[in-house]
């Protein structure tokens, strides 16, 4: 058994936004001498997202922790398989199954659960509403901060909404999560029903989506839980 702690990181992003919004939780592992590389997939397919974050893994020295939020669990799901990932840690995130996607996941929302304002499709890309990005995306930010994160937003392809998981990492590999418990664009309980599949060590805390932004520090901890483990 290897009982020395993972040092590498690698962070991936979600749905309509980039890796920038990693940077609070950068900074605090790389103070605490943590490798950090951060993922800058495009969102067009979910399996060039799973390409680009192999070629990221491709250059760590060894070992790694997979990290993934929102859209980027899909990701990290389907690129999690990878020899180096020591470890996946899900923020808010989607963990599909063999075979569904995020579209699979979010077809029955459950009763009353809030709906993401996602506008209709423009040539193959979606976006979220500007005027009720903050509310559902980022109610736990300065309104300034989620004012210019909703101008920023990055095209999200329906291919990466609709790509399916080959063979789930987290059926091989152990995993982590983080709930975000006030979080309006994946349900609660929805984070919590896919964080018991995978069988997944769970940590809960209060934040909107962004809570990868807003709590970057219960961000980091999980992270570190998830590479102090012996294996």
């Amino acid at each position: 058994m290897n009982t020395t702690p993972v040092r590498n990181v690698v962070l991936v992003h979600g749905g309509f936004v980039d890796g920038s919004g990693w940077q609070g939780v950068y900074d605090l592992l790389t103070d605490d001498g943590y490798h950090v590389s951060i993922v800058q997939n495009p969102t067009r397919s979910l399996e060039d997202d799973a390409a680009v974050t192999a070629r990221v893994l491709d250059l760590q020295d060894g070992p790694a922790i997979l990290v993934g939020h929102s859209y980027g669990g899909a990701v990290i799901t389907e690129a999690g398989t990878h020899d180096y990932v020591a470890a996946l840690a899900y923020i808010a995130a989607f963990a599909p199954d063999k075979g569904e996607s995020v579209n699979t996941l979010i077809a029955d929302p459950p009763p009353g659960a809030p709906v993401p304002p996602i506008l209709p499709p423009q040539d193959g890309f979606l976006f979220l509403d500007r005027a009720e990005f903050a509310g559902s995306f980022a109610a736990d930010l300065p309104p300034r901060q989620a004012a210019f994160m909703a101008d920023a937003q990055v095209p999200w392809g329906v291919d990466a909404l609709s790509g399916a998981i080959t063979e789930p990492a987290w059926r091989i590999k152990p995993s982590w999560y983080l709930v975000a418990t006030e979080d309006r664009m994946i349900p609660p309980p929805a984070q919590r029903a896919m964080s018991e599949r995978a069988g997944a060590t769970v940590t809960e805390a209060p934040g909107s989506h962004a809570i990868y932004v807003s709590r970057p520090q219960a961000v980091a901890d999980l992270i570190k839980q998830a590479a102090a483990v012996p294996r």
